[in-house]
């Protein structure tokens, strides 16, 4: 991979400032520009927003389309949305174009459990223009799939993987505090989890990742919701929730074969959580429980997993991948 990759940011709130600030400080990678539709940062220098000054001359565009009348780059960092289907307008362009994507789009990770045609699709589009394109991160992306299959490789036998995550939220960036529901009536917040509007997006595209990777056909994936109440007053840095009203959520997927539970995935998020981990326990032969005790910090660790994404991606065959699809994830 002669040269520095060329990359910019798609999408300039708290994670691709992060991503784009990370990707500054990497020998391999030149940053060239960045898109964003608020009109505020239309216009102004990457410099402005991050605090580097080796980002000064990099400007901010209203489009993909006006960032490339300017500038070339072989790699687009994308953090805008959640929802696969929100996303495919603004992956197509880039891919016809064969840019290379590396996303943050929780549905991404497993493009075809909920839009098949698009994923199709956009595959097609890869293949014809040379463009790769990935979902990534850490949740999903690496700790509820990507991290399970690599630990199934030493087991002889799979009978079951379960799967904990346990995230004390009053950590997290504002966005993610007020996506689990924090200060909602708990009824109000459970019709949203109903609704598909509120909650952790993703949850059953690791499930589905995760049982593609160990050669497992699942005929459906049952997931459900909940509000965590507070038992008592909680401010944040970000807001006050008081007793009674909701401080997060949990969540948990589900898959059966033969009529048996054969994957579990079970995630609370909630402000003060206490005993923050990831465990992952393997039913096989040997048998496997791992856990990552206080858990792999959310924000900082998906900026680090988009990032050190990249010169992986560059390296796999063109098309729609699969994080499974690439290389051995490492530092890069």
């Amino acid at each position: 991979m002669p040269g520095k990759i060329k990359v910019a940011q798609f999408g300039l709130g708290p994670i691709g400032i992060e991503t784009l600030k990370l990707a500054a400080s990497k020998p391999w990678a030149e940053v060239v520009g960045g898109v964003d539709i608020d009109p505020a940062k239309v216009g102004r220098d990457l410099s402005e927003i991050t605090g580097l000054r080796n980002l000064r001359g990099r400007s901010i565009y209203p489009s993909v389309d006006e960032l490339l009348a300017e500038v070339k780059t072989q790699l687009i960092f994308h953090t805008a949305v959640s929802r696969f289907k929100a996303a495919y307008p603004q992956l197509e362009a880039i891919a016809r174009r064969g840019i290379n994507v590396v996303s943050s789009c929780e549905e991404l990770v497993f493009p075809a459990l909920r839009e098949p045609k698009l994923a199709v699709r956009l595959d097609r589009v890869c293949r014809s223009s040379g463009a790769r394109i990935v979902g990534t991160g850490v949740n999903p992306g690496f700790v509820m799939d990507v991290l399970p299959l690599c630990f199934s490789m030493v087991s002889r036998l799979v009978r079951a993987v379960h799967v904990e995550r346990v995230v004390d939220a009053s950590t997290r960036r504002e966005p993610l505090q007020r996506k689990i529901g924090s200060g909602m009536r708990p009824a109000e917040f459970r019709n949203l989890l109903r609704a598909g509007r509120a909650g952790h997006a993703g949850l059953k595209e690791s499930l589905a990742l995760l049982a593609q990777g160990l050669g497992w056909k699942l005929k459906n994936i049952v997931e459900t919701g909940d509000a965590i109440v507070a038992g008592c007053g909680i401010r944040t840095r970000y807001l006050r929730v008081r007793k009674g009203q909701t401080c997060g959520l949990h969540q948990r997927a589900q898959g059966r074969i033969n009529g048996r539970i054969r994957l579990t995935l079970d995630l609370k998020m909630y402000l003060g959580a206490t005993d923050p981990h990831d465990a992952i326990q393997i039913e096989g032969d040997p048998p496997l429980k791992i856990i990552v005790q206080g858990g792999v910090a959310g924000d900082q660790a998906t900026v680090a997993a988009l990032v050190n994404t990249a010169p992986r991606l560059l390296r796999a065959r063109p098309g729609l991948l699969l994080p499974s699809d690439l290389p051995l994830p490492s530092f890069a």
